[in-house]
């Protein structure tokens, strides 16, 4: 991770919603750091990255407080570092951050974990945890539904991938996981179209079980036609 101390106008820097782990800011701590500038004290420069769609603008990563305390004062141009975080999450970077003067509530540390698995499914509790201030097993209880989301939808695409004859290794290519993962969810695939094969058997249309499970309508009809035979009658 690099860091470069620069000055930069005021109006390029944005608060973006999507990598600030708190509610808000608070209007008590935005009013101290102004009276701290008025009063001539030193102020950290704010932390910032060169935003990914904008180039020519940069988002806060720490200092969200000291930027509406800058615009209160008037100020135009603001000292920052600016940072480069060679792949580590921003949100959670952000988050990291934040936790040093005051503690996220609970509802922010649940959604800002809830964030960043949703963006990235590889990150695990402890470090996702460590980000916020919380405690492994706790993060496990924030993210438990939306894991078990990725593991169902990892499952669906392992068992399609297998019924068209694709290997582990290249299973675990295409996904981008290791191959120790696709064989753990091997023993998944015998038991997986039993739900869909049981609602065929009721009458239920391979539309209405492809809507029903989120699969795609190939894929159930492949499973209504194994084992039988079609006969296309004569040309």
């Amino acid at each position: 991770m690099a860091k470069t101390a620069c000055t930069v106008p005021i109006t390029q820097i944005i608060l973006d919603e999507d990598i600030y782990p708190r509610e808000g800011v608070s209007l008590k701590r935005v009013s101290m750091f102004a009276e701290n500038m008025r009063d001539g004290f030193e102020i950290d420069p704010i932390e910032v990255q060169i935003h990914p769609e904008y180039g020519d603008k940069y988002r806060i990563l720490d200092g969200a407080h000291r930027l509406q305390a800058y615009k209160d004062i008037g100020a135009t141009e603001i000292p920052v570092h600016i940072i480069t975080l060679d792949g580590l999450d921003p949100l959670l970077y952000a988050a990291k951050k934040a936790i040093g003067p005051l503690q996220l509530s609970e509802e922010e540390a649940r959604n800002t974990a809830r964030r960043a698995y949703e963006k990235n499914a590889r990150l695990s509790s402890a470090e996702i945890g460590k980000a916020i201030g919380r405690s492994r097993r706790t993060v496990d209880n924030y993210i438990a539904d939306l894991r078990a989301k990725t593991q169902v939808e990892l499952d669906l695409k392992i068992f399609h991938m297998r019924r068209l004859g694709i290997p582990q290794d290249r299973i675990a290519l295409c996904l981008g996981v290791p191959q120790q993962t696709i064989s753990n969810h091997l023993p998944k695939m015998a038991v997986l179209p039993n739900p869909v094969n049981t609602e065929l058997k009721q009458g239920f249309t391979v539309p209405q079980v492809a809507e029903k499970h989120g699969w795609a309508e190939p894929l159930v009809w492949s499973i209504a036609l194994e084992g039988k035979r079609v006969d296309w009658g004569k040309g």
